[in-house]
């Protein structure tokens, strides 16, 4: 190890003690919330990342730091998502896992696309496959209908993601029709009282559907974690079976 090396790791261990293993023992990859980070602690942070595991995944990432994000990295390595302001940094394709789990996420509005746009990378980094489905809210209930069966029929995902801000309606709409489990994700849209995702979250809390379970308000990242979780694990049960009924009929 160089002197340069060791002086920087006893500088990150000054403000910040990394998770590396939280993946392999998780199944949820570490993210570096850096809206509340200087672009510096978020760039060490992410340069261990890389070395250790070789994937840095940033979320709500200002414009400085997003400009520092592409000057050292670039195209090459550098994956940004724009609606969310979301960045993952890999250096090798197989930093993120194959979990085989499949996941839909829903929208109410357009509105609600960057905390749905989260839990898609949350989702996509554990491995597995996403259909989003976006602006089917309860204002024109008609135009969920149709995606809900391509999700359910053809795609057979394991778990649904449902974002909702105003009166949050949605998710308790999709869980009353499905026999998959419903993650309602509040988001911090609306006007006037209860504008700020309160009247969201309290609607979904206050659901007679069952099934449904509610993260954070704009919590995506939380709503992803979830949702890949669930599905990972029904994802390894089908696993499971196959292989079972592939040893009975040898």
């Amino acid at each position: 190890m160089s002197k340069s090396d060791a002086h920087g790791r006893a500088g990150l261990a000054a403000f910040a003690r990394p998770d590396y293993a939280r993946s392999s023992r998780k199944g949820v990859p570490e993210v570096i919330l850096a809206a509340t980070k200087t672009t510096e602690q978020c760039m060490a942070i992410s340069e261990a990342f890389l070395e250790r595991t070789s994937r840095a995944i940033l979320s709500r990432v200002p414009p400085a730091l997003e400009a520092a994000l592409h000057e050292r990295w670039g195209a090459g390595e550098l994956i940004w998502y724009p609606v969310s302001r979301m960045a993952v940094v890999r250096h090798d394709s197989t930093a993120v896992p194959t979990g085989g789990g499949v996941v839909g996420i829903i929208s109410a509005g357009t509105s609600d696309q960057p905390r749905c746009e989260e839990a898609a990378i949350i989702c996509q980094e554990m491995g597995c496959t996403l259909h989003t489905v976006y602006d089917v809210g309860v204002a024109g209930l008609h135009r969920l209908f149709q995606p809900l069966e391509v999700l359910l029929n053809e795609a057979k995902v394991d778990v649904i993601i449902v974002a909702a801000g105003m009166d949050g309606a949605l998710p308790s709409v999709v869980s009353g029709l499905v026999d998959v489990p419903v993650i309602g994700l509040p988001t911090s849209v609306g006007y006037g009282m209860g504008g700020e995702g309160l009247a969201a979250l309290y609607s979904m809390l206050q659901t007679c559907a069952p099934g449904l379970a509610v993260v954070n308000i704009d919590n995506g990242i939380g709503a992803g974690a979830m949702a890949g979780l669930i599905a990972n694990r029904c994802a390894e049960a089908r696993r499971g079976a196959a292989e079972e009924a592939h040893a009975r009929g040898s």
